[in-house]
């Protein structure tokens, strides 16, 4: 996997769509190499808007940002003060920290760790020895190609990114999140290519054709909201990762979530139905792509996010004012 400055532009900088179709291209070729990039991408950006820095060449990057209510890590205060660099920062994190894509081949790694039970961003060197991932854990097959895991902490020397808050508390924190709803229509699209190739033999039967109408409404709406939503934060300019207004970068993105994860569970329903079990059982392309997109998408909330959208649809859901 290649390694350094991630080429994607960086979002609301006037070519966010850019950015977002190169997730999507990504994903519709190896769902857990392009997951693995949309991390390291987001992590150049959160760098970027929050201290002003970019990831270096020959480095690779996770964000390893979740927080279940165990285990969990956390972060002192080194004796040895501030320093410059990643691993020199003034802090040490202490724990396990679960749900670690790329553990193995990433170099870096922005981490979440309790400062006074509060979650706080740090920058973490991972070749110190103080880190290592555990084996195990990972029961499904389907995204097990991201060597998602848990790593130990052991007196690792963190940088501070930011004040407590930082990372959170940003549009480009939503931004993100939509960044990886471009990388599931990629993943959809990967589902859906035994269908795309049965309905174009001469043979094709009208249900296999109609089942593919509806995918392309499913998929297709889905870009048009990847598309829409890239111009509204590239109109914004700048404002777009300074704007206090977290409700309306929060509202567009879990929106635009929403549209794309509906669209790809309706593609794996409509696809497996158009074809049998002929391709799950004898394609081990497709039965992966399947597989991938059927974990991936289970990132979206489901009702929990949806009822977030219903609390401010009223006054951010455009359609509903009046």
């Amino acid at each position: 996997m290649s390694s350094g400055r991630a080429v994607l532009p960086l979002p609301g900088h006037g070519d966010t769509r850019a950015r977002w179709s190169g997730l999507t291209d990504m994903c519709a070729r190896d769902v857990s190499a392009g997951r693995l990039v949309e991390a390291h991408a987001d992590a150049d950006a959160i760098l970027a808007e929050i201290e002003g820095t970019r990831v270096a060449p020959g480095e690779f990057w996770g964000v390893w940002a979740a927080e279940p209510p165990t285990p969990r890590v956390t972060a002192r205060r080194s004796p040895g003060g501030a320093g410059s660099g990643v691993g020199a920062g003034g802090w040490v994190l202490d724990g396990v920290k679960a749900w670690c894509s790329g553990a193995a081949v990433c170099t870096h790694a922005l981490v979440t760790a309790r400062d006074d039970d509060e979650p706080r961003l740090f920058a973490v060197d991972l070749r110190h020895p103080g880190v290592s991932a555990r084996t195990g854990g990972w029961a499904n097959p389907g995204m097990a190609g991201t060597g998602t895991t848990a790593v130990e902490f052991r007196d690792v020397p963190a940088r501070a990114v930011g004040a407590r808050g930082s990372y959170l508390d940003r549009p480009g924190f939503w931004h993100g999140g939509i960044g990886v709803a471009a990388c599931w229509l990629g993943a959809g699209m990967g589902v859906a290519r035994p269908l795309v190739a049965r309905s174009s033999r001469p043979d094709a039967d009208e249900h296999a054709l109609a089942h593919l109408g509806a995918v392309d409404v499913s998929l297709g709406g889905a870009g048009w909201a990847l598309d829409a939503a890239a111009r509204e934060i590239d109109v914004a300019g700048p404002a777009a990762v300074t704007d206090p207004d977290l409700v309306a970068a929060r509202h567009r993105a879990v929106r635009v979530r929403a549209i794309v994860e509906a669209a790809v569970d309706d593609t794996i329903r409509r696809v497996g139905r158009a074809l049998g079990a002929g391709p799950l059982a004898m394609d081990p392309r497709h039965a992966q792509a399947v597989l991938d997109a059927t974990v991936y998408i289970r990132q979206f909330h489901a009702e929990r996010d949806l009822a977030g959208l219903g609390r401010t649809a009223r006054t951010h859901g455009g359609w509903a004012r009046g």
